[in-house]
């Protein structure tokens, strides 16, 4: 009998087939015998690319359309960046494997090698998520976020054209196109906490495809998957969907995770920070105590402003 051949969804930017390659590259080393198809669909965050992404929906745009050909049974696994995807799942799918975590961190992009501390008064920085926009503000006041879209390639060119004086975009996407060297700083999560997931690569299967998922076990990374299981579950616990500023990042050493997230409200003029750690095991139960802690301490509001408004 032919071995079967496994469909493999991803968006068509060249950062999402470069991410798809490294996946298939995984799957060659363990299973040589594989044969996988590579399938681009268009996702609406895609086809909408000049929009904000909260006008547009916010999470979930850049994966609704492959999940749904997942679930259709057109293809057999979806490729996406980890944090992309929402925190509850599309039922009947399940995350099979997390590789080993790329580079989770956010990395500014200048011309003439700028640092943020170096920037002009009143610079003007691209960026398309309010995450980084309160957190640039935080380390400087002066500074004006510009909301901006597009791909990598794009947003470079933004400021190589002078259309913003830098870029905050994540630095696993410059490292995997080969344009780390762009990189003028990279934040420190002290400093700038990512995106959950960020740096993380998913490979979505359905949970009845038994075969599937044997193979996908094969290149799951467990320390990755934890420390990301960690940062989903505060996710979720906020209120899954949350469109106010968040970020977190798990780290696991050994069979200790330890993760610090923030949270901040609408104006992005309140942070609320918080720090959590436990048996590696136990990581959605940390990261859950992560989120309950923020609430707490005022984060609860902010929540239910949000979702009042």
């Amino acid at each position: 009998m032919a071995p079967r051949v496994l469909v493999v969804g991803t968006r068509g930017s060249r950062l999402a087939l470069r991410q798809t390659e490294l996946i298939v590259e995984a799957f060659r080393a363990y299973h040589p015998e594989l044969r996988l198809d590579v399938r681009t669909i268009r996702t609406e965050g895609d086809r909408r690319a000049s929009a904000p992404l909260a006008q547009i929906g916010g999470q979930g745009v850049f994966v609704k359309e492959i999940e749904a050909a997942l679930a259709r049974r057109e293809i057999d696994l979806a490729v996406h960046s980890l944090k992309d995807l929402p925190a509850e799942l599309t039922p009947g799918l399940t995350i099979a494997a997390i590789p080993e975590r790329g580079d989770p961190r956010d990395a500014l992009v200048s011309r003439a090698g700028a640092t943020l501390a170096s920037l002009p008064p009143g610079a003007s920085i691209g960026t398309g998520s309010a995450r980084r926009a309160v957190q640039l503000r935080a380390l400087r006041p002066d500074v004006e976020p510009i909301d901006v879209r597009g791909n990598v390639d794009t947003r470079v060119r933004k400021v190589d054209e002078g259309e913003v004086d830098a870029i905050v975009i994540a630095a696993a996407g410059l490292d995997r196109l080969g344009l780390l060297d762009r990189a003028s700083e990279v934040f420190s999560p002290e400093a700038m906490l990512p995106a959950v997931g960020q740096g993380a690569l998913a490979v979505e299967a359905r949970d009845d495809d038994a075969e599937a998922l044997e193979i996908l076990a094969t290149i799951d990374d467990r320390p990755s998957r934890l420390a990301c299981e960690a940062e989903r579950a505060f996710l979720r616990r906020l209120g899954g969907g949350c469109m106010l500023p968040f970020g977190a990042l798990a780290t696991v050493d050994g069979e200790t995770l330890a993760i610090r997230g923030f949270i901040a409200d609408a104006t992005g003029e309140r942070l609320l920070r918080g720090e959590e750690r436990g048996k590696a095991n136990d990581a959605e139960t940390i990261g859950g105590r992560l989120a309950d802690r923020v609430l707490a301490q005022g984060a609860a509001a902010f929540v239910e402003a949000a979702e009042a408004g």
